[in-house]
């Protein structure tokens, strides 16, 4: 289990990093909602890898295929399909070292909890690639919440230690999608870049932080205790690989 997440607005992501494609079913979303294939195409497009040293090699066209649920650019009401085909593989390496585990990865975890059956290449179902199936499914979100006015904006904050100087919301909203790094301050963006430049020629890794805002939440969202607005939050973030701790507050 552990590939389905939501109560109203359900998320079940699917595929796997070197299988035949990747994808997502919503469910849970009203009738007539505004969504075209090409909105979704366009949030999946901020994700895909392009050339330069924060990217992965791996270059996908990532063109999405709209298998159910919207019909001339509407929803139906009924679950969306999302599908993306996987194009770019070479599994070439990771049949060379099955048994060598990668450090900081899934790999040692999921042969053990599946017993050598899993699809263990490019990280299989524990690969960074999974991630175009939350953003296809957050696409169709970004749209839901559109309508009671609620918006969310994100930018990167630190890397390797690298930090951006304070900006205003507007300033994030104007300046974050300048450069690859998607950093609004452009100074530090390219302080980064020579740092991220520099770890990969030293065959190191660098982290870093990126700040989500999110405006006109509406009071009141969340339940007490164990299933806070926070505790969903994070437990969605931390689907990301890479996520390794979320914090709150200004």
């Amino acid at each position: 289990m552990g590939n389905s997440m939501g109560k109203q607005f359900v998320i079940t992501s699917f595929g796997e990093s070197h299988g035949r494609c990747v994808g997502v079913v919503v469910d849970g979303c009203p009738a007539g909602l505004a969504v075209s294939q090409q909105e979704i195409q366009t949030e999946v497009d901020r994700r895909r890898p392009g050339d330069g040293p924060a990217s992965t090699s791996r270059a996908e066209a990532d063109r999405v295929e709209v298998l159910s649920g919207i019909y001339n650019g509407r929803t139906t009401g009924a679950p969306i399909g999302l599908l993306i085909w996987n194009q770019d593989i070479d599994s070439s390496q990771y049949l060379k070292d099955r048994f060598l585990p990668r450090p900081g990865h899934a790999d040692f975890t999921a042969y053990t909890k599946y017993g050598g059956f899993n699809d263990f290449r490019g990280g299989g179902r524990f690969s960074g690639r999974i991630t175009a199936t939350f953003v296809m499914a957050g696409a169709v979100a970004r749209k839901l919440l559109g309508i009671i006015g609620v918006e969310v904006v994100a930018h990167t904050v630190a890397i390797g230690g690298i930090e951006a100087g304070a900006k205003q919301v507007e300033e994030v909203k104007a300046s974050a999608e300048s450069n690859r790094l998607r950093c609004a301050d452009p100074e530090a963006a390219e302080e980064m870049l020579r740092a991220i430049e520099k770890a990969r020629t030293d065959g190191d890794s660098l982290g870093g932080v990126i700040e989500g805002i999110a405006l006109n939440v509406p009071a009141g969202l969340g339940e007490p205790v164990f299933d806070t607005l926070e505790g969903d939050l994070s437990r969605a973030m931390c689907a990301i690989p890479a996520v390794k701790g979320v914090e709150f507050g200004s």
